[in-house]
């Protein structure tokens, strides 16, 4: 079994793989407290939770984009488990050939994405993934990284817009009734809603507008679920798409476990 870990700025989903099935997928909160002890005795109860044990475990592939938590994942696993887990980054099969003027600048969940993109989906193609911050990543039909556009998230919005106002509140972010709010709630979710779905539509004819066609546009993240259904223009959602991405990685390098 290998269990990959996507450690983003808010939340860390674990997913663990028996052969190519992604069999368990767990969502915790990312934490820079969370010492190497903690994260050994929480994979545990994870695990023994659903009627698996941490010794059956062959492999470990992580993403993170949170640097300061990355020495305490790798040393529980390593102390607690005897794994070593592989670390998307510099010097790791990948996939991917990365044309940013620096690749080294790329976010490790990106790569993945891409790498996931290039194995599963028809080329060229856009991955939109819907997180703290929401990522546009272009891939051609080679399966070159081209790039692409890094926005705030629509959670970062709604929060700016709550702190940074004296008068405004916070909402529950949802798909309102209607567009045109009556009340001042529903005027700041449907400004949240539809304005982040006008960017999101907005941003993808533009890259097209670049690129020309592109065969498919995969939505993934904590939110795509939510507004991929009022963007006919995505193809496809795949909230598992950056785990799929870990495994297929780490596949490329399983000599190196």
């Amino acid at each position: 079994m290998i269990l990959a870990l996507d450690v983003g700025n808010t939340e860390t989903t674990l997913g663990l793989f028996e052969s190519e099935i992604l069999s368990r997928r767990w969502s915790i909160s990312t934490s820079l407290k969370r010492t190497s002890d903690e994260w050994a005795v929480l994979i545990k109860m994870l695990f023994e939770g659903e009627k698996y044990s941490v010794s059956e475990l062959s492999g470990i592939a992580v993403s993170s984009v949170v640097p300061p938590v990355d020495f305490n994942i790798k040393n529980a696993f390593l102390k607690h488990f005897d794994l070593d887990p592989l670390f998307v980054g510099p010097g790791i099969k990948t996939g991917v050939n990365i044309l940013y003027e620096n690749p080294l600048e790329v976010g490790a969940d990106r790569v993945v994405n891409a790498a996931a993109a290039i194995k599963l989906y028809q080329l060229p193609c856009i991955v939109i993934d819907f997180g703290t911050a929401t990522t546009f990543d272009f891939i051609d039909k080679g399966g070159n990284y081209f790039g692409g556009l890094i926005c705030p998230g629509l959670n970062i919005s709604a929060e700016a817009l709550f702190t940074r106002t004296a008068k405004l509140p916070k909402v529950e972010i949802g798909k309102p009734k209607r567009v045109i709010g009556r009340t001042t709630i529903s005027s700041i979710q449907s400004g949240l809603f539809y304005g982040y779905i006008s960017m999101v539509e907005g941003v993808v004819k533009r890259i097209k507008g670049e690129v020309g066609e592109v065969s498919t546009i995969i939505g993934t993240g904590g939110i795509s679920s939510l507004l991929a259904p009022e963007c006919p223009f995505i193809d496809d959602v795949d909230e598992d798409l950056t785990l799929k991405g870990l495994k297929i990685i780490y596949d490329k390098n399983r000599e190196r476990n």
